[in-house]
């Protein structure tokens, strides 16, 4: 990961942030984003603090446009992209007749659309540094159904699905990018 440039989102907090301060740890380059621009700018002192390149960006994963624009944005900040972790999620606790529309709307577009547009954006990127790496990160709840989680579910199991046809496309295209999806 050695002067590697890194981006992650959801690096505010948890498994964002743990990855982004090992990731400095390593030499990498990081441009890490979150919601919440205080977390995130504290994850950004603690990697700065580990002597890496670290550059800190409010985004709502829950936004397209706010995606594409912030690829753009990472890609003139750094000149190029080596490994992004669509890391970025929220969680609502109700069953199926409980969580409202706007509230299953709500986890949807951050934690599936937020990675599939981060996905789509980032991938000409990665592509164009020979070398990238995409990783999108769903759950265990994405591999088995608990109850009052059905939204979490149904955006971790979409992942899971949207990640394995996307490496089976780029090895068939022999692109020059890694695609992972972990299941913590």
């Amino acid at each position: 990961f050695k002067d590697k440039v890194a981006v992650i989102t959801g690096a505010g907090s948890g498994i964002g942030q743990a990855l982004a301060i090992e990731l400095a740890k390593a030499g990498a380059q990081l441009a890490i984003s979150d919601i919440n621009l205080e977390n995130v700018a504290a994850t950004a002192q603690q990697c700065a603090a580990l002597g890496a390149k670290v550059k800190h960006y409010r985004l709502d994963c829950g936004k397209r446009d706010a995606i594409y624009a912030h690829a753009e944005e990472v890609l003139k900040d750094f000149g190029s992209v080596n490994l992004v972790i669509n890391n970025a999620g929220v969680a609502v606790n109700a069953t199926v007749r409980e969580i409202s529309d706007e509230d299953f709307h709500w986890l949807m577009d951050v934690n599936f659309w937020g990675m599939v547009h981060g996905s789509r954006a980032f991938l000409p990127h990665l592509t164009a540094s020979g070398d990238g790496h995409l990783v999108n990160v769903s759950s265990i709840f994405g591999m088995i159904g608990v109850p009052k989680q059905s939204s979490y579910n149904a955006a971790k199991f979409a992942i899971r699905g949207f990640t394995e046809a996307l490496r089976q496309e780029l090895i068939l295209e022999k692109a020059p990018v890694q695609v992972s999806c972990v299941h913590p």
